[in-house]
């Protein structure tokens, strides 16, 4: 598979939005969004990580600016979205992956758009699988980096385990947390902690889950991820949503997204994996490469999960400029 060379771009230039606002989607909940990029371009929306990391200007940048009209929006009780889900009092109960489903329908019809490309890594790339499928006919291309599931397999990798043979220091840090009772399952246990009343064992939790991921995230383990996983600010909030989803398995059937990789029929993508991502191991990628005969797969050998890792950002900007040439999906004027 090919990868990056030391002089290939591997972004496009900062930019900054022309439009943004906050839509009312219901439940008590705005979600907040922005456009950048060419009004009368090809529409692409990018969905971010986590869940509940919120949106970041790095990614539309994946984006030729001239080519594309880029909308970014932070999903339900993230960034700068409202209730946000570091309040213990936000209801997460109108919180779930169907319900993000329905805000980008809501979104896509607010802002003129009839079709539109689809980019998200890791959680991004299950809420991109799971808007698609449901919505196939309102997807015009699909780019997805670090393939992310939520099979029980997946999650017991992670979070229960798999992954813990590797990085088995900080497997112990992120087991010592959890009561002895609690640790066949770390994922239960941890839920019960971030939700439970006591609010500075709550974040003691939070921050623990966090750093856990921020351990694994790169193909080799950087400060920087650390201590930005570990900041409080940043992990309960992360913590508390990402628990939600991963204990309900993201409200999915087991399986679901790679069994029905049939609905994406004649949208054409691109899969960008590292080949050590240990936090969505490449098999994951690879089995929905193959359910999906319209889609390529990009294994970059240099490469764990994170979006910096070696060859990712380059891999990126070549499946959207594959992607950039198509007819726009613009009815209506820019919003």
């Amino acid at each position: 598979m090919p990868e990056a060379t030391q002089t290939e771009p591997e972004l496009y230039p900062a930019i900054s939005p022309h439009a943004r606002g906050m839509l009312e989607v219901g439940d008590g909940n705005r979600v907040y969004w922005e456009v950048s990029g060419n009004p009368e371009g090809r529409p692409a929306v990018v969905l971010h990580g986590g869940p509940g990391s919120g949106s970041d200007p790095l990614t539309r940048r994946h984006f030729d600016p001239a080519r594309y009209r880029v909308v970014q929006f932070d999903q339900r009780g993230s960034g700068r979205s409202t209730p946000h889900v570091g309040d213990p009092a936000a209801d997460l109960s109108v919180n779930t992956t169907w319900h993000l489903v329905a805000d980008m329908e809501l979104l896509r019809e607010h802002l003129g758009i009839d079709r539109w490309l689809v980019l998200g890594g890791s959680w991004g790339a299950t809420l991109a699988l799971a808007y698609a499928e449901t919505h196939p006919e309102r997807v015009s291309g699909l780019v997805l980096r670090g393939v992310f599931t939520a099979r029980s397999t997946e999650l017991d990798w992670l979070y229960r385990g798999g992954a813990g043979h590797l990085f088995p220091e900080q497997w112990r840090h992120y087991v010592d947390v959890v009561p002895p009772s609690g640790r066949d399952d770390p994922l239960a246990a941890y839920r019960e902690l971030v939700e439970g009343p006591d609010r500075a064992a709550a974040e003691r939790a939070a921050v623990a889950w966090s750093a856990w991921e921020g351990a694994v995230v790169s193909v080799v383990p950087q400060d920087g991820y650390l201590r930005g996983y570990s900041a409080p600010a940043f992990a309960v909030p992360f913590a508390r949503i990402a628990l939600h989803y991963f204990s309900h398995r993201a409200w999915l059937d087991e399986g679901q997204l790679v069994r029905d990789a049939h609905r994406l029929a004649g949208i054409p993508g691109h899969i960008v994996q590292g080949r050590y991502d240990l936090v969505c191991p490449p098999v994951t990628a690879f089995e929905l490469h193959r359910a999906w005969p319209d889609s390529t797969l990009t294994m970059l050998e240099g490469a764990g999960h994170a979006v910096t890792d070696p060859g990712m950002l380059a891999a990126l900007r070549r499946a959207t400029d594959a992607l950039g040439d198509e007819v726009t999906g613009v009815t209506g004027s820019p919003a």
